[in-house]
């Protein structure tokens, strides 16, 4: 089973049903109930999904959504030692440099899933987009 870490946008892409990008998030957290991926993501990315989709949604209906959510999902916790090594990290974008130090702390992390791959491009991981990450697995 191949070991991935989402990006936020994938997130974002899936509850906000972001056309035609919620196609392939839905095929990746489909492949979850197949057993053919196990799907990462980080503390920080959930926290910032809630507040770029609560403008959209009813907060019980999106804390309900993202709940459900935790069912497919392994969370990283953002903590001290990961933003200290953000905070000092060579990446220009900082919540970036987060998500990557949190994806390399997964044992065995196979691919990073985002549509932001170019602020992926020096994290010296194996990154795809939502689209060839279907076509992999």
């Amino acid at each position: 089973m191949k070991k991935v870490f989402v990006d936020t946008n994938i997130l974002i892409d899936l509850l906000a049903d972001r056309k035609p990008f919620s196609k392939y998030a839905i095929e990746i957290f489909d492949k979850v109930e197949h057993g053919k991926v196990e799907l990462f993501t980080s503390t920080h990315s959930i926290a910032t999904t809630h507040y770029l989709l609560k403008k959209y949604k009813g907060e019980n209906e999106l804390r309900e959504v993202l709940y459900s959510l935790l069912d497919y999902l392994n969370l990283v916790a953002i903590d001290s030692d990961i933003i200290r090594k953000g905070l000092k990290s060579k990446h220009k974008d900082f919540e970036e440099a987060l998500q990557i130090i949190a994806a390399y702390s997964v044992k065995g992390i196979d691919y990073v899933v985002t549509r932001n791959l170019k602020d992926f491009k020096d994290s010296g991981m194996s990154v795809l987009s939502p689209d060839e990450l279907v076509k992999f697995i």
